[in-house]
């Protein structure tokens, strides 16, 4: 009785930037626990191949190709996957990260990171919470960062998107709760992931992370399936306005 919280069984679950890294493998994860998958970003080549890869494992997968950073992009898109069936979790995953000091960064870079990294949750979560509200029931889940909480060097553009972000899931939790959406983060550490691709190839930076990190290590992705599939089922019915911080312990020692 106690598995059946966690089926995703007759459950539809969109996840943006699914076409790779983090979200295929949250998008999988969903797929192991019965959840039909939608894969969303802009590269269709890369998402059809995603795609092509689930349904070969068995799992219901379809691809929504539309830009979340672009407004109209996103309101079309959003209509197609709701014409394709019910859409019950939606999981923001979307991001970019790039590095420039403060006093080299322009506002081109500042934009772009905080367009993608923030404001296209708002875009994509606006649009799908209506249908949420309909229906009296929903799952949103922002990934966010451990730099939601804390700051390093040459990343202030996401630095500040992923705090607006925590900023922006208690919001949604405060504005969508009494329609029965639960709206939650989940803060990742060090993945092993193409966004992290130059710190993995870095030794010095992979030393300080498994020196900093309490479990020694960086994080395999698919640790951070559990804290989705929980936050996408019925197990996570009163868990509103949070964020699960999977980060090896990071967040909890200086």
């Amino acid at each position: 009785m106690i598995s059946s919280l966690f089926d995703l069984s007759g459950q539809r679950a969109l996840i943006t930037g699914g076409g790779g890294g983090l979200g295929l493998a949250l998008a999988r994860g969903l797929a192991q626990h019965g959840a039909a998958v939608v894969l969303n970003g802009r590269d269709i080549g890369k998402l059809d191949a995603a795609v092509q890869g689930l349904r070969d494992e068995g799992f219901e997968a379809s691809a929504a190709p539309f830009n979340v950073t672009d407004e109209a992009a996103v309101r079309a898109g959003i209509a197609d996957v709701l014409a394709g069936g019910e859409l019950h979790i939606l999981i923001n995953n979307a991001g970019i990260q790039r590095r420039a000091p403060l006093t080299e960064l322009t506002l081109d870079l500042w934009n772009e990171v905080l367009t993608t990294n923030l404001t296209a949750a708002l875009l994509v979560s606006r649009e799908v919470a209506p249908h949420f509200l309909a229906r009296g029931s929903g799952k949103v889940i922002n990934i966010l960062s451990v730099m939601s909480e804390v700051g390093r060097r040459t990343i202030a553009p996401y630095t500040a998107a992923k705090s607006g972000l925590k900023g922006l899931t208690r919001a949604m939790c405060a504005e969508w709760a009494e329609g029965g959406i639960q709206v939650n983060g989940i803060g990742p550490g060090y993945f092993a992931t193409a966004m992290n691709a130059a710190l993995l190839a870095d030794g010095a930076f992979t030393t300080w992370v498994s020196g900093r990190t309490p479990a020694g290590r960086w994080g395999n992705l698919e640790e951070l399936v559990g804290a989705a599939v929980f936050l996408s089922s019925r197990a996570s019915s009163y868990v509103n306005g949070q964020v699960i911080y999977v980060d090896g312990g990071m967040l909890s020692v200086l």
